[in-house]
């Protein structure tokens, strides 16, 4: 391999990794994925069941922390946990998300909703880690953002501004953060199958409107996110910050 460049850049073996909304779907194929390439993974999720996943696993590198990403009490407490037990927090994956539809989806309080787990938590939680990852000059930030932040969909605009927001966020982040060798960056799903997507996969005719969008031809698993995210958190992406990178079986490069 030419240059300083170490046949190991995309290890994360060790790293401190927290995983929010990793209960279940993308957030728990995520996790799973730095845990299974040798990383100290804390799972965050305000689901009781998180506990049961990481039990699951039978891996001593698996920990579980039941909290809500909209309580800064619970944000103290999960940063506090994995400061009292590691050195540092080397990787933090903001992928908790909500999709609250409704008759009324102009409502205010879904969109106080949204916004506060969409945006406001990862802001909180990114600015407490950010701290930490400043005074150690290294860490790596990834938002799971989506094809909300790229494109229009109907009928649920306060899904699509908190995640067109979280867009922005990781830009600004990833302006301020820099000089301290820190790097945000977004990773962009498209149409995955998730418990928050069943109810359109499972139509028919839903299913198939999407899947035309889709140059690979159907819809992504959740697996197909944790390479993206190792990338992202390894020495292989050294030199990118403040990118999307999408990851949408062609969705949005497709013209006819």
């Amino acid at each position: 391999m030419s240059g300083n460049m170490s046949p190991d850049i995309f290890l994360v073996k060790n790293k401190v990794v927290i995983v929010t909304g990793a209960a279940r779907g993308n957030g728990r194929a995520i996790a799973e994925g730095f845990l299974e390439h040798g990383a100290v993974v804390y799972f965050f999720d305000l689901l009781k069941d998180v506990k049961c996943v990481v039990e699951s696993l039978k891996n001593s590198k698996a920990r579980a922390v039941i909290g809500d990403i909209r309580h800064k009490t619970d944000i103290d407490r999960l940063v506090d946990t994995v400061m009292e037990e590691n050195k540092g927090i080397d990787i933090l994956v903001n992928n908790a998300g909500l999709s609250l539809m409704s008759d009324n989806c102009y409502s205010e309080d879904i969109w106080d909703q949204t916004f506060a787990v969409n945006l406001k938590g990862v802001f909180v939680l990114s600015s407490k880690v950010a701290e930490i990852m400043k005074e150690k000059r290294a860490g790596s930030i990834i938002n799971i953002t989506s094809l909300s932040a790229e494109l229009g969909f109907p009928d649920n605009p306060s899904y699509v501004a908190s995640k067109g927001g979280l867009k922005q966020l990781t830009k600004a982040m990833a302006v301020d953060l820099a000089g301290y060798n820190v790097r945000v960056n977004n990773v962009c799903p498209g149409y995955f199958k998730t418990d928050m997507t069943a109810k359109s996969y499972n139509d028919p005719h839903l299913r198939e409107t999407r899947n035309k969008r889709i140059m690979l031809g159907d819809w992504g698993n959740s697996c197909d996110l944790v390479g993206p995210c190792i990338f992202l958190a390894s020495q292989a992406a050294s030199y990118v910050t403040g990118i999307d990178l999408i990851v949408d079986g062609g969705w949005i490069a497709k013209g006819l």
